[in-house]
Formats: C-alpha cells, structure tokens, sequence
C-alpha cells in the first residue's frame, strides 16, 4: 500500500504494533510500512488462539494440527560439511510433494535446510541470503558462518510465539574453517558438529551414531549422510522422495548426488544379500 494512502487512515487493523483497531497517529503509521518487517495478525498469540476464531457449520470450534514431518541432517568432519535431505512434504497424512528442495543455497558458502513449516524456513532463508549478500557489499568480505545464523535467529525471534514453524541448519565455511548451527522458530541457536532435525532424526542419528567419525574420507561421509536419509525415509512415513547430499569445502558448497529412495532400497538391499 502506498504511503499516501495512508495519511487518511484513522484506524487500522494489527500491523505487528499495538492491538486490534486501536487508535494509531498517522505519523506512526508511516514508521510501521517496513519492507523487512511482516504484517502480523490480529492476534496476540496466533498458533495457539487462531482455533477460537475458526468453527464448523455446527459451531465448534476448529482443532488446528500443525502436521509436518521430514528429515535433514548435517556433520562435520575433516573434509568440510556435509548436509542431506529428504524431499517429501507433507499434510498430517497426506503427501503434498515429493520433490521439495529441502536444502536451500544461500549463496557460494553457505547452505541452509529446511524443516518445520516449508513456507517459513523458505522465506526466512530467503531473507538471510538478502541480508547476506548487503553485508558482503558493505563489508567487502563475506558474512562468517556464525554470524549468517546469528542473523537468523535475531529475525525469528521477534515473530517468537505467533506460529513460526522451523527447524533449520545454517553451514558453511569461513576465515575459521568449516561451521554448522542450528536455529529454531523460538531464536535458539546451537553450533555443533552432528544435527538431525524433523520427524525421521530419530533414525537419522540412529545410523549417524554408528557410523560417524570425524576422520571419514569425502566418499564415506557421503555414504553415511545418504544411508543415513535412507533410513529415516524406509521407517518414517512422513519423509521420502529423493535423497540430496551437498558437501561444503573451503572453495565452496558442491551438491554430490539426487537419488530416488525406492532405488536405494533396491540398491541396499542388493548390497546385503551379497554380503
């Protein structure tokens, strides 16, 4: 909406300021129109009290479930990072996709996944690599690992309680070699060396247990991530679809193999009857 439209407006609706049609000067309107900030709802807590404004045709109230599952995960080793994920989307018990790209390139050095609500890790890692690449131009180097994810946790944390839904890494390599973190829709924020995030890291880490070290050449760390993901979507019904590997070096990510699951099942399964 332009500003001029604004200059007549007595009353408006919650703007991420004050509360429903309160009174708001129209000088401070103009202060509220921010292309970084979202418009938020006219609610004071929106996940937990958008049920009570939703009914059936006989006039219950609406019971939300937010249903989501998938599975990523992302380790450290001698050779740099290596992050992996799934690509099946999901509905409480339908499959909307089966080709999501859960792991998004925010730029050369730098990679997040995705897990949680698809829409907000999406638009919120979208915005990191805006805000990534206005501090390359202004600083003349690039932004370290820590500080992209730093950056992350700062912007969800003012949406804290209004329904966010993520549960991402941020990996990458800087001045200080390689780093991975993880970053939630409450702000908190985590640097570590193994991450599995979404509905199949039980199995995920299950497998990650047994085979990760931190002296793993490239092709076995590789393996690893894909067996890895492979299992969490043969016992998890909310992830599937196609297994993505990326690798991150010191010149840079290196997306490594797209594979089908089902293939991989029959690969796997090869593997085990010959052994």
């Amino acid at each position: 909406m332009a500003l001029e439209a604004l200059h007549g407006i007595k009353r408006c609706q919650y703007l991420g300021y004050g509360r429903p049609n309160d009174e708001v000067p129209v000088p401070e309107i103009e202060n509220l129109i921010n292309q970084h900030q979202l418009l938020l709802p006219p609610l004071p807590k929106s996940e937990s009290q958008i049920g009570e404004f939703l009914v059936d045709e006989t006039g219950r109230k609406i019971k939300l479930n937010f249903a989501h599952g998938t599975t990523t995960l992302g380790f450290k080793f001698d050779g740099g990072v290596i992050l992996a994920a799934d690509s099946r989307a999901t509905s409480g018990q339908y499959i909307g996709s089966q080709q999501v790209k859960k792991i998004i390139e925010i730029n050369p050095y730098l990679l997040g996944t995705m897990a949680g609500g698809a829409a907000d890790c999406t638009y919120w890692e979208r915005v990191l690599a805006k805000q990534c690449r206005l501090y390359e131009l202004r600083n003349r180097e690039r932004i370290s690992v820590a500080a992209a994810s730093k950056l992350l946790a700062n912007m969800v944390y003012q949406y804290k309680g209004y329904g966010l839904s993520m549960g991402v890494m941020i990996a990458g390599w800087d001045k200080r070699g390689p780093g991975l973190y993880y970053v939630d829709n409450d702000g908190n924020r985590l640097a570590g060396n193994v991450f599995s995030v979404g509905s199949g890291s039980i199995t995920a880490y299950g497998i990650l247990d047994t085979g990760y070290r931190t002296n793993l050449t490239d092709v076995e760390a590789q393996d690893l991530a894909r067996r890895a993901i492979y299992g969490a979507t043969f016992r998890d019904a909310y992830s599937g679809g196609i297994v993505r590997v990326y690798q991150i070096k010191e010149d840079g990510w290196v997306k490594i193999t797209e594979d089908d699951c089902k293939d991989l099942h029959y690969k796997y399964a090869e593997e085990k009857q010959r052994a």
